[in-house]
């Protein structure tokens, strides 16, 4: 009953209906609490609903059941990238890597962790030295507390600036990826209220502008990847043809992103993210079932499950073998009686199947002139008795 809810629940995850597949992922592990697959895919809804420390539960919960489940190591990774909890989703990320070392999902993840942990040190050190002047600490506690002198009265400030620093907007670097169906952009911008955040999607152009007052305005506004044709000698972009569904597309304002999701007008490979008049052949995607170019070269066409046999090659190596190969026991002597009918000439094959079976099988000859004009008795071997066979 578990199975069948956890693989409704798949479907219903396929179909990007999240809320079902985590209720019907809840419904599975009420049935079936230890089923450490289960909970790594309810960590995965999760994750699609924002559910990020609900998510780091499950994918605790299934790594504590299965320690070698790499996908739990990789969930709960990237629930606390999206909690900001960037060292815990190092440590995470490389026990993970460590189980699937071909994995390149882990390896990009630690290397943002790693960038957002040296820029929030670094942040915080030279914001700290720029608004920190004299310091003094406070003898009557046994914490040490960094004041700013200010006439008669102390005030603390580094609390404050700590928030400041960790509310203030950092525009870094945007990166994208292609899946079968959509190219996914990320604009790595940390603290962004998701109101000073406007995305527009043309069917070309996308628009991406992040506006707060007092900083520098950001604004992204690319030409989308596109197929070009000739023209004469001219290569041209493919005017009026869509890149992207534009009301299919989305974006979501994340603590520490800002993920936008272009659903892709023909389901190829985009080799980069902005149009360029560099003449490239975009690669087709197999929307049903992404597999590798070698993998779909070794598999065999319906309805064979095994690879192609070469039958006339298998044919003569049976045949050689048979002739070369040494039998024991009553394989070796069938073999030879077999050889001496095959090889020779009609009387002694009469010979041999008149002799053989008049005898009961107990009488093989070869010689038709002494078997021919007579009826061969049975003959048992010494020390056996020889009974008819009643029909």
């Amino acid at each position: 009953m578990a199975t069948d809810l956890g693989k409704r629940a798949k479907e219903a995850f396929v179909d990007d209906n999240f809320d079902l597949a985590l209720d019907l992922y809840t419904q599975a592990l009420d049935l079936e609490s230890g089923n450490a697959d289960i909970l790594a895919d309810r960590a995965q809804a999760n994750l699609k609903l924002g559910n990020f420390t609900e998510a780091v539960a499950d994918a605790n919960r299934a790594i504590e059941l299965d320690p070698s489940m790499t996908k739990a190591y990789l969930r709960k990774g990237i629930a606390c990238i999206k909690l900001e909890e960037f060292q815990t989703a190092k440590t995470t990320l490389e026990a993970g890597v460590l189980l699937a070392p071909g994995d390149s999902r882990f390896t990009k993840l630690i290397n943002e962790c790693d960038y957002f942990i040296a820029e929030e040190t670094n942040g915080l050190r030279k914001e700290v030295r720029r608004n920190v002047l004299p310091i003094t600490s406070s003898p009557s506690s046994n914490r040490t507390t960094t004041e700013v002198v200010n006439g008669s009265q102390s005030t603390p400030v580094l609390p404050d600036l700590v928030k400041e620093v960790t509310n203030k907007p950092k525009y870094r670097w945007h990166d994208y990826y292609n899946t079968p169906t959509e190219v996914v952009l990320t604009i790595f911008a940390k603290g962004i209220p998701a109101k000073n955040v406007s995305v527009d999607f043309g069917e070309q152009i996308l628009s991406v502008i992040i506006d707060i007052a007092g900083k520098e305005q950001y604004n992204l506004q690319p030409r989308l990847f596109g197929k070009l044709f000739m023209s004469g000698l001219v290569l041209k972009m493919c005017l009026g043809i869509k890149q992207i569904i534009p009301e299919k597309c989305r974006f979501e304002v994340l603590p520490s992103k800002v993920e936008i999701r272009l659903l892709k007008a023909e389901a190829i490979t985009w080799t980069s993210l902005e149009f360029s008049d560099k003449k490239t052949v975009p690669q087709k995607i197999n929307t049903l079932k992404t597999e590798s170019a070698a993998s779909k070269e070794q598999r065999p066409s319906y309805p064979s499950s095994k690879s192609k046999i070469d039958w006339d090659k298998l044919e003569a190596q049976v045949k050689k073998e048979e002739k070369e190969e040494k039998l024991d026991s009553d394989a070796s002597l069938n073999k030879f009686f077999q050889d001496i009918y095959q090889d020779y000439d009609d009387d002694v094959r009469r010979a041999m199947a008149k002799s053989f079976v008049e005898s009961n099988g107990t009488v093989l000859s070869t010689n038709w002139n002494e078997v021919g004009s007579k009826k061969m008795e049975s003959t048992p071997p010494d020390g056996m008795e020889l009974k008819k066979w009643e029909y």
